[in-house]
């Protein structure tokens, strides 16, 4: 049985074209909801049913960002803000990686820290505030290290849990190999965690975020956590409603760049979700 080439490529053309369409397509659907929001907003405040005086319209919130920017103000507190939630996102890693691998490969060392992890897990994070600025003072170094207990929590739950959920029929087929403790953990174990480790690496970039605005209440006089406090202080919504418009895109463009680069790690799953679900 043979099969004509042209029949091939006019079929082939179409579902290259629809993929095409469905990479940018589907990015852009995400934007209809907060546009359609704003636009209705400016809608509501142009035909005069709110002053616009609380809540100020996208029109004026646009205008406040681009007044920032051309001052220089918002490039500092962008600046300033990216380094903390950066270094206090790498130290939260780091130690949420170790201790989590840690707690889910031995049960002795769960048994020993999982109950007091999950004890400092329920602190509010406004609870450390006081705490570390006597240990740390009101510099740096205590802004970076709040932010990284905020981070450590989901990526060591997510660690320790993902290792604990490891299917243990796979764990016997490597030993049924004989592989070793290092090869047990580089092609069973890894694999295996990897999905769970990127979701806890969002979940704690996000809380990472969030935690930046209480660290930056720590004595700070840049950064956008202070131009919340600072729009607040002085009354300007439109300021208040900039910071936060900036806060989200931030946080979505780093999300982003998290997916981005777990992408060519997780191309191997069959699942549900990695062929767009419904």
């Amino acid at each position: 049985m043979t099969v004509d080439l042209p029949v091939l490529e006019q079929t082939a053309a179409p579902r290259a074209a629809s993929a095409r369409w469905s990479r940018y397509a589907r990015p852009a659907l995400g934007l209809v909801l907060p546009v359609a929001c704003a636009l209705g907003w400016e809608l509501v405040v142009d035909l005069g049913y709110s002053n616009g005086r609380l809540v100020p319209p996208p029109s004026k919130v646009f205008e406040t960002i681009v007044e920032l920017g051309k001052s220089g103000e918002l490039t500092r507190h962008i600046l300033a803000t990216l380094w903390r939630v950066g270094a206090g996102f790498a130290l939260g890693v780091i130690a949420g990686t170790i201790l989590g691998a840690i707690s889910g490969y031995w049960s002795f060392a769960r048994r020993l820290l999982d109950p007091t992890v999950q004890a400092m897990r329920a602190i509010p994070s406004l609870a450390w505030v006081p705490l570390f600025v006597l240990w740390l003072g009101i510099f740096e170094t205590s802004k970076i290290v709040l932010i990284a207990v905020g981070v450590f929590f989901p990526i060591y739950l997510g660690v320790m849990g993902a290792i604990l959920s490891v299917d243990r029929k796979i764990v016997e087929v490597g030993r049924v190999f004989r592989l070793s403790g290092p090869a047990m953990i580089r092609r069973i174990l890894l694999p295996a965690v990897l999905p769970a480790y990127v979701v806890a690496l969002r979940v704690g970039l996000g809380l990472g975020w969030m935690f930046v605005v209480a660290a930056e209440l720590i004595g700070a006089s840049e950064g956008l956590g202070y131009l919340l406090l600072d729009g607040q202080q002085l009354g300007k919504p439109a300021q208040i409603l900039a910071a936060i418009v900036i806060f989200a895109i931030l946080g979505k463009l780093t999300d982003w760049l998290i997916e981005a680069a777990a992408a060519p790690l997780l191309r191997w799953q069959d699942a549900f979700g990695a062929r767009g679900g419904v």
